[in-house]
């Protein structure tokens, strides 16, 4: 993948930066493979805003991915690399030899007219998916499982690879693009390869309205706002926070106060990411 720059015909043409869209091969999507996606403008069921700052943006329609690679044994051509709204990365549109049709996340190196298959005895090539314990260390994976038959879950987003470290048992233990170290169950499977279109990360957008066209909302800040609407507002003229440490508009610590909650998974973290 490639990014084009654009003349600067206006102060938001500056600096703005843009896919060529290189290795999409097909414009229309596959219509059986199609769903359609209400906007729900960060609500919930009660219409309570529950994520901030969404609303607007262009009308999508959800492509149905096949996560799960569970067409074992079954090969499958490439027909066409496709762009998908709803993620960073690309599709692949995939004729399986028994007459169906399905999207999986397109990894780099993987083209038109290329062959595809799911299984222990698949080979080991980029887009191919088999199980953690039949591959060797060191490989770079995506659309990792993390309970078996469920799909792929983690290592899904443009550029993203994980790396298979070692075999402990009935576990594997994979780097995850964090830096995290993580074990996973031996049967659970993984894609083979990187996800496609790396060169996303690189894009700047250049002005504030194609946010708005991607859903985003603007975000106002907590200084600018009246005592009543933000702990941090009030004052005359530019005012310090005037509390210890910053916070949130609900009240709560804004910086180095933990809200993760404990999950049954996080007994096969054997090394958190960061420091």
């Amino acid at each position: 993948m490639a990014l084009k720059a654009y003349r600067p015909t206006s102060p938001g043409r500056r600096g703005m930066t843009g896919s060529t869209f290189e290795e999409i091969t097909r414009k229309k999507p596959e219509k059986s493979l199609l769903a359609p996606r209400k906007n729900s403008a960060g609500r919930n069921s009660q219409g309570k805003i529950t994520v901030r700052h969404r609303g607007g943006g262009v009308k999508r329609r959800l492509r149905i991915i096949d996560f799960k690679r569970d067409k074992i044994g079954v090969p499958g051509r490439v027909a066409a690399i496709e762009y998908d709204p709803n993620r960073s990365a690309y599709l692949a549109l995939i004729h399986y030899a028994d007459g169906d049709k399905r999207y999986i996340l397109a990894p780099l190196g993987l083209g038109v007219d290329d062959t595809i298959k799911a299984g222990e005895d698949a080979e080991l090539k980029p887009g191919n998916t088999m199980p953690l314990k039949t591959m060797p260390g060191g490989t770079l994976i995506h659309n990792i499982e993390m309970v078996r038959g469920k799909g792929g879950q983690l290592v899904r987003s443009a550029g993203a690879a994980a790396q298979l470290m070692a075999k402990e048992g009935d576990y594997v233990l994979v780097r995850l693009p964090s830096g995290e170290m993580r074990r996973f169950r031996s049967d659970c499977t993984a894609t083979i390869g990187q996800v496609g279109n790396a060169e996303h990360q690189n894009i700047k957008l250049g002005k504030a309205g194609r946010k708005r066209l991607m859903g985003w909302r603007p975000t106002v800040r907590g200084s600018a706002m009246t005592p009543r609407d933000h702990p941090h507002g009030g004052g005359e003229g530019r005012s310090p926070v005037g509390m210890p440490g910053p916070k949130t508009p609900w009240g709560k610590p804004a910086m180095g106060y933990k809200t993760r909650k404990p999950k049954a998974s996080d007994r096969l973290i054997v090394k958190r990411r960061g420091k």
